[in-house]
């Protein structure tokens, strides 16, 4: 159970897990990594286990217990739950899903950058999450051929020094904290050097599945950089915003890190008024800005999450009718060529 009240937290006082180690990279290492893994710790018998299990469809499953224990026991509807098992829906296959719905190997300049849009270029900074999400737009995405060691960086970082349009750096991947603290500073220092660049935004879902990875090494080091710091975390569904989660905003804000949320919008998982309301308003009491919604992408392997865009549309128009306007996100969908997102309005 989430509390009612975390707003007033301790940001040094991030509790411990019951059983869970309060090193992030341990808690990495003993994630589940099969779906009969987690529906075991979840209490689900061995016959709910036959109906529920399906093939990974060769994107491997990867859960932080830190994340399971925010899942409902023997409940196969929970909404954290159905974000990250693999279900027989993904065998399906429809013509207008594909393993690249945003082109994104058109806009592929160097390896390890895309550039897609003018003023930022987004960085792959690593090939790897610390939770596989079943809905990801990259679960395709060819990572071997762009992964980038340290030494490799140098070819990425000359590209982004020779287009002095770009003055915001995006880091993605994969997700950037789960980088190590060694290679994430040195990435973050070499960026600095590049003159033209002001601004670093960092894309990662780890303050929300695993929130110990949010160090005071880590929030010391972004305060202390010359860039203007914005993390977008992403967070679907309030019962994914515990008590652990709330302390780790709590001390990247103290820290000066700008924080905003994107969300997606998953059919049978956050795809009701209820649901978007409860999380707009979960996130603001942690100081987390709800900036966009999006429309899930067409990729294959998830049709079984699409939520229709006269759907969305109608649930922002009655989200406008019942909450400030700085709670309602912008809702969203990126287009293969298109020079920035697609903003919908409401119905």
């Amino acid at each position: 159970m989430i509390p009612q009240s975390i707003t007033q937290v301790d940001p040094f006082s991030l509790i411990k897990h019951k059983s869970l180690p309060n090193d992030w990279r341990a808690q990495m290492r003993e994630a589940y990594r099969t779906p009969t893994e987690l529906l075991t710790a979840l209490d689900f018998s061995p016959e709910q286990q036959v109906e529920l299990l399906a093939h990974d469809q060769g994107f491997m499953t990867l859960v932080p217990r830190a994340f399971a224990q925010n899942m409902r026991p023997q409940d196969p509807t929970d909404p954290l739950l159905l974000q990250v098992l693999p279900q027989a829906q993904e065998a399906i296959s429809h013509a207008e899903f594909n393993n690249d719905p945003l082109e994104e190997a058109r806009f592929n300049p160097v390896p390890g950058v895309v550039h897609k849009y003018h003023g930022r270029a987004l960085l792959i900074a690593a090939s790897h999450c610390a939770i596989n999400c079943r809905y990801c737009f990259r679960r395709h995405y060819p990572y071997d051929e762009q992964k980038r060691s340290r030494n490799q960086w140098q070819e990425s970082l000359n590209y982004i020094s020779s287009q002095t349009d770009i003055e915001e750096i995006i880091l993605s991947g994969g997700d950037p904290l789960a980088l190590t603290d060694s290679l994430l500073f040195d990435l973050i220092s070499a960026i600095e050097q590049i003159p033209h660049i002001k601004r670093l935004r960092i894309h990662s879902r780890l303050p929300i599945v695993l929130p110990q990875r949010i160090t005071l090494e880590l929030c010391q080091r972004l305060e202390a950089s010359r860039l203007t710091c914005v993390m977008v975390v992403h967070a679907n569904h309030a019962n994914e915003l515990a008590l652990d989660v709330a302390q780790a905003c709590a001390l990247l804000r103290m820290h000066k890190v700008q924080l905003l949320n994107q969300s997606v919008l998953l059919a049978s998982i956050n795809d009701n008024l209820e649901c978007l309301k409860n999380l707009s308003e979960r996130l603001v009491d942690l100081g987390v800005m709800p900036y966009y919604l999006h429309l899930p992408d067409r990729v294959a392997g998830t049709t079984h999450f699409f939520v229709s865009l006269e759907r969305c549309q109608t649930l922002v128009a009655q989200m406008q009718a019942c909450m400030s306007g700085y709670l309602v996100p912008k809702l969203v969908r990126e287009e293969a060529g298109k020079l920035s997102k697609t903003l919908y309005s409401p119905n």
